[in-house]
């Protein structure tokens, strides 16, 4: 099934999702079978290889971090050749000084921002689907 790409249905769809747990970023030479094994993603670059873990799994398997996330899913089904959703969610968290580091999965948007921010991003998401309707 494709996924959508109007805009304003996109917005007016958004239904942010906060996942329970708390989930950080770490970075390998070439990550182990456990290491790839218990990522929810990964990307590799020239330094090493980005892994993203739930915190109690990076800590379990002994590797640094230095930012933990809340992952907050938006629930629409985007299309990956959707224009302009990435950049209005980033200007709605933008307005509230709230980072964001975005992983777009074949049927959803997952947004990684500061634990601490969680709450606020949730209403900025949820006000910026409101205003679309």
């Amino acid at each position: 099934m494709a996924g959508e790409t109007d805009l304003n249905r996109l917005l007016a769809g958004l239904s942010p999702r906060l996942n329970p747990g708390e989930f950080v970023f770490c970075c390998v030479a070439t990550p182990s079978a456990e290491q790839a094994a218990a990522a929810l993603g990964s990307f590799r670059e020239a330094e090493g290889s980005t892994l993203i873990l739930a915190r109690d799994d990076a800590e379990r398997l002994g590797l640094a971090y230095d930012y933990v996330a809340a992952w907050i899913t938006l629930e629409v089904h985007s299309a990956l050749a959707a224009v302009g959703l990435t950049a209005a969610f980033a200007t709605a968290l933008t307005r509230e000084g709230i980072s964001c580091n975005v992983i777009a999965g074949y049927h959803h948007d997952h947004l990684f921002v500061a634990s601490g921010d969680a709450q606020r991003a949730l209403a900025a998401l949820r006000r910026l689907a409101t205003e679309a309707h």
